[in-house]
């Protein structure tokens, strides 16, 4: 491509048409794209200079947790409660309900009393557990009793019925129970 006296360009159109690409205004933008992508070429490509790693040991040991959620409970036989007759006199409570979790397998509660000579007899029973199995009625004492079965691995609830029964031959008094609760090994 030359330039005539004129000032004038000869060439073939293709030559024409690559000069015209590469004018200045082309030319810097062309520049600028070039150096933005070699800019850029390290940052996609980074090298690493350093690395390091660490071990995380996350242990989960045994937990059990119960609670007895509706606070004491006080039982009384009147002349109200009392069927003219009957040599048993009966009361009945349940206001309160035992909560658990534990995330251990093959696990049982028990129940017993702390009083060793009663006057009356307590007895207990769980209702409606929404986890594991109630065992059958029983007539708290010193020794622990089975009172919900195959509770493993779970939370869980129950309505605890308390009865208490007199014999009018036995007379008048009050017993006074705390009543421990477990989480056993099944």
């Amino acid at each position: 491509m030359t330039s005539g006296s004129r000032g004038r360009w000869v060439g073939t159109p293709a030559r024409l048409a690559t000069f015209a690409f590469l004018s200045v205004g082309s030319l810097r933008a062309c520049a600028a794209a070039l150096l933005a992508v070699v800019s850029c070429a390290p940052a996609a490509s980074a090298q690493t200079y350093g690395a390091d790693t660490h071990t995380i040991s996350v242990q989960v040991s045994p937990i059990t947790v119960l609670t007895v959620q509706g606070g004491a409970v006080s039982m009384s036989i009147t002349n109200a409660s009392v069927t003219a007759g009957l040599d048993a006199m009966t009361v009945l409570d349940q206001t309160t309900r035992l909560l658990w979790s534990t995330n251990s397998s093959a696990r049982k509660i028990t129940a017993q009393s702390s009083l060793a000579a009663p006057l009356f007899q307590l007895r207990l029973v769980a209702l409606g557990p929404s986890h594991g199995t109630p065992g059958p009625e029983m007539l708290l004492d010193t020794t622990p009793k089975d009172l919900m079965l195959n509770i493993g691995r779970s939370l869980g609830s129950c309505t605890l019925k308390y009865t208490g029964t007199a014999l009018a031959s036995e007379g008048v008094g009050t017993d006074i129970h705390t009543i421990t609760f477990t989480v056993t090994t099944q």
